[in-house]
């Protein structure tokens, strides 16, 4: 199995579990990983009963997530772009060349991009300091359940037994839109009002090179849905 099919998985069977426990009013049973999907409650930060963050991943899709950081990205580019001195309108203009979409990419860079999407959401989930030893055996779990191989569960719990280093997350990204992909991936695991937490995404956001008025509305697109 690869990282995507895993990525893609853990999505699709997380928000729908949620869905469920939602429906019957038993967060709390999803949130605390007694439900099957609970591994994406724990990751997606939902164990504290809050909501999956938005929009992005209530489709369930990494391809949500990229369209949905793709559009804050380039309507923050649109407005940066509107703002600068007149001045600069004369000034040459260089070619940029868009990276391409995520649902174009080939399979070996597509495998790549999911890798640093799911590294992103692990490393945002431990940044509480709170992923202890029986959330790491409800994650493997769930790796189990999927019927992941082993080489994919041991890349998984490699990731979550790594210390937590901001640099090394922000080294994934390709692009300026995937460093916007890789961010808020990020802050839709994360309870950004934990003083942990908040500190973990500035550091990324520093690493990333964001903006910060993309930093901003990036944010605002997670808690938005």
């Amino acid at each position: 199995m690869s990282v995507q099919s895993l990525l893609e998985q853990l999505l699709q069977s997380g928000v729908s579990k949620y869905e469920s426990a939602k429906q019957s009013g038993d967060l709390q049973k999803y949130a605390t990983g007694a439900a099957a999907g609970g591994a994406l409650a724990l990751l997606l930060g939902s164990r504290r009963g809050r909501s999956l963050g938005g929009k992005a991943l209530k489709v369930g899709s990494v391809a949500a997530l990229g369209t949905l950081a793709w559009r804050a990205y380039n309507e923050w580019q649109a407005k940066d772009q509107a703002a600068a001195p007149a001045a600069a309108a004369g000034a040459p203009q260089t070619a940029q060349v868009m990276p391409t979409r995520f649902e174009a990419l080939p399979a070996p860079q597509l495998e790549l991009h999911s890798r640093a999407m799911l590294k992103a959401m692990i490393a945002a989930a431990k940044s509480d300091g709170h992923l202890d030893e029986r959330e790491r055996g409800v994650v493997e779990a769930e790796m189990q359940r999927l019927e992941a191989d082993s080489a994919t569960r041991r890349w998984f719990e490699d990731e979550l037994r790594r210390p937590l280093e901001p640099a090394e997350v922000a080294a994934a990204s390709t692009s300026p839109q995937m460093a916007s992909e890789i961010y808020l991936a990020s802050v839709l695991v994360v309870d950004e009002t934990t003083t942990m937490e908040r500190a973990y995404l500035d550091a990324l956001a520093t690493q990333l090179q964001l903006a910060p008025e993309l930093k901003a509305e990036l944010e605002a697109r997670a808690k938005s849905g």
